[in-house]
Order: C-alpha cells, then structure tokens, then sequence
C-alpha cells in the first residue's frame, strides 16, 4: 500500500489552507496529511497574434515556424496537430511549395487562426472548443435547434473538408471515419 497519493491535474487560484479546507470535506480525507497542494503552472508562450501566420511561420522570417504551447494552444492534442501543420510548411518551405493553411472548419485551422488573428490586448493560451470554429449559415443553425446536432454538423463539415483538403498537400485521406456523436463527446469540449 502506497504512503502517498497524488492528484493529478489539481491546478487551482486556491490559497493553500482553503484547499486544505475543501479537501478535509471529501469523506475519507478529513484526518489526511497533505505533502503539497496545488498550484498554477503557466506555460511560456509568444503573443502569437503578432508573430506568426495560420501557417505557424514567423511574420519576419520564413524559415521559422513555431508549434505546440508555445503558440498558445493548450493540450496535447492541439500541440501535436500545430507541430504536425509546421512541420509539413517546414518541408513546403524547403521544397519551394506554397504554405498549407487547415481548413477554417477544422480544429486545427480555428487554432491556427486563433492563435495567429485574435485581435486581443492580452493574448492568453486556449484549448479548441467549438467556439472557435467557424459557426455554421443561418440556414443551418435554424435547421438544428439543439446544440448537439449543430455540433455533429460541424464535426462532418470539418471532416468533409478535410478530406477534400488533405490530397491537394499530397497526402491521403484516412480510410477510417470516426462516429461524429463520439467525436462531439469527446474531443472537443462546449464552449
């Protein structure tokens, strides 16, 4: 049996006797011994709407590309699609071919232009939520009342896209297609 637990993911604006406090009222925890509490972490990252272009290469020097958290995308997943997009423009750059921008509709394109467009005072990092997508016509959004089937239609269209997109790169479409219901539940999170 272990003597000590970790939380995982325990990041919070809480004083340390008030997070003592909340986690005394967790039955089993009211005579715990806690070795550290939690506390913000920032990740270092570049105010990205001045320094880079959807395609995650500097404004001043095209041999340059930034990807990941340091852009200002928070999450694995959205550091892994960036450094996926720069590395491809990186290859694109050496080749002497025109720059790749995701498609609009894409997660990968809303961060790309989010992190490269917002028009903000105070840049802050974000994760991709179905905000920054682009929002569907009126048309569309009249059609389907709940958020969830507004969700799956942009979750298609996104895909739709992006199949049409990946082969004018060169590169090929997946054979396989994930179910948009699970992809809505999981993947992105509301905005």
């Amino acid at each position: 049996m272990a003597d000590a637990y970790g939380f995982v993911g325990f990041q919070n604006h809480l004083r340390y006797g008030e997070q003592e406090r909340v986690l005394r009222l967790i039955p089993g925890m009211a005579k715990a011994e806690f070795l550290q509490f939690g506390q913000i972490h920032r990740n270092t990252f570049i105010n990205s709407p001045k320094i880079l272009n959807e395609t995650l290469q500097t404004r001043q020097d095209a041999m340059l590309f930034f990807a990941g958290q340091i852009t200002g995308v928070e999450g694995y997943v959205e550091s892994v699609a960036t450094g996926w997009l720069a590395g491809i423009n990186a290859v694109r750059t050496l080749r002497g071919q025109d720059l790749a921008t995701a498609p609009r509709t894409s997660a990968i394109g809303a961060l790309c232009r989010y992190v490269s467009n917002v028009e903000t005072k105070n840049f802050q990092p974000v994760n991709i939520t179905f905000g920054l997508l682009e929002p569907l016509p009126e048309e569309l959004r009249k059609k389907h009342k709940r958020k969830r089937e507004r969700h799956e239609v942009q979750v298609e269209r996104a895909l739709q896209e992006w199949d049409e997109w990946l082969p004018r790169l060169g590169l090929r479409t997946s054979s396989h297609r994930l179910n948009c219901s699970n992809m809505t539940r999981g993947v992105l999170s509301p905005s």
